[in-house]
């Protein structure tokens, strides 16, 4: 019997025992998901490598059946490109005038939703946030998400300000846009010209932490129609991304065309390379 055991089975309060027993229950249940996850990995990424099943099995000193096995079950490795045993999801909430209602925009909880459901579908624990309307957010914690621009949060504004390549842009009563310094191109909504189009820009990406212990996913459109395109283009293509990218740094852009009333993406694609940030 291990030590910490010993230690739980001494509590002589039984409504501690229970809280404790609960949390360790808790926590025992989110390391074999993500202990199941990086075995599953490993096995694809040997034989994406060219190993055969077989040449795992031996060298692994396992059964050719034990190996089909891990192969097919247990949460899918790209889990990880969210978070490890769980996520935060964080999405703003709104002030249209001084003194105005609080609100959130529609967008923006579909975004959160299906974030959320994409998550729990990769066997992830998850929990959900509002970003206040002063934008103050805590962003020095594992496994968050924040779907959120720099208009709505200084704190998300100087957490984009960490990113070496993409560069939020806004001058005057401009509109806001996204440079790209390696190409010099700056990539604007097309909900902001005259007349406007169907068509807006989404920022994704993986930066540093403002206590540099870790990295925060940030998700932004220029209007909330990006930021519904790049959720689309993870809930498609995340075993691809995560195929790319990791869990590192990085970063990228989408383009995204959508219907005009329902706001629902009709294409989603790259408009930049997914960068990869130095000393990722």
């Amino acid at each position: 019997m291990s030590v910490d055991l010993e230690h739980i089975r001494a509590i002589d309060d039984p409504f501690e025992l229970l809280r404790v027993v609960t949390g360790r229950l808790a926590d025992a249940q989110r390391e074999v998901t993500e202990l199941a996850r990086l075995r599953r990995g490993v096995v694809q990424d040997l034989h994406a490598k060219g190993m055969s099943y077989a040449q795992i099995a031996e060298a692994a000193g396992l059964s050719r059946g034990r190996i089909h096995q891990i192969r097919q079950s247990g949460p899918a490795p790209e889990g990880a490109f969210l978070g490890i045993g769980g996520v935060i999801v964080a999405t703003p909430l709104r002030q249209d005038a001084p003194g105005a209602r609080t609100v959130v925009a529609v967008d923006d909880v579909t975004s959160g939703k299906r974030l959320e459901d994409l998550a729990r579908s990769l066997g992830l624990d998850v929990t959900s946030e509002h970003v206040p309307v002063s934008g103050d957010l805590d962003l020095n914690r594992d496994g968050l998400i924040a779907v959120c621009g720099p208009r709505m949060s200084e704190d998300m504004e100087a957490t984009y300000g960490r990113d070496p390549i993409l560069r939020w842009e806004k001058q005057g009563d401009e509109p806001w846009a996204l440079r790209d310094t390696r190409t010099g191109v700056v990539h604007r909504s097309g909900m902001d010209e005259d007349p406007a189009r169907s068509q807006d820009v989404g920022y994704l990406g993986r930066l540093p932490r403002p206590d540099g212990e870790g990295l925060v996913l940030t998700i932004a459109g220029i209007h909330t129609p990006g930021s519904l395109g790049v959720v689309h283009l993870l809930a498609n293509d995340l075993a691809q991304l995560f195929g790319r990218v990791g869990t590192k740094g990085f970063s990228t852009l989408v383009g995204v065309e959508f219907d005009p009333d329902t706001h629902e993406p009709r294409n989603v694609e790259l408009l930049t390379p997914l960068y990869l940030h130095d000393g990722s």
